[in-house]
């Protein structure tokens, strides 16, 4: 219980929750450019629902992977 309240503790898990994001999106942007169409606009401007479950999954699965590799 007294590791929470150490700084340095609380200052590595900032640091590493700053890293993950980065690389999430990073990885998010790749696989963008790997489709053979723009995936924001696809999910956001045509309302493609299929595509943006296989995105959310897509995402969860690259955040397990990220957290397990900071962990």
């Amino acid at each position: 219980m007294t590791e929470f309240f150490n700084p340095q503790v609380f200052f590595n898990s900032l640091v590493y929750s700053i890293v993950g994001v980065v690389v999430f999106w990073f990885s998010f942007l790749i696989l963008d450019k790997f489709t053979p169409y723009h995936l924001w606009n696809e999910i956001v401007e045509k309302k493609n629902q299929p595509l943006a479950t296989v995105v959310a999954a897509m995402c969860l699965g690259i955040a397990v992977i990220v957290a397990s590799a900071i962990h």
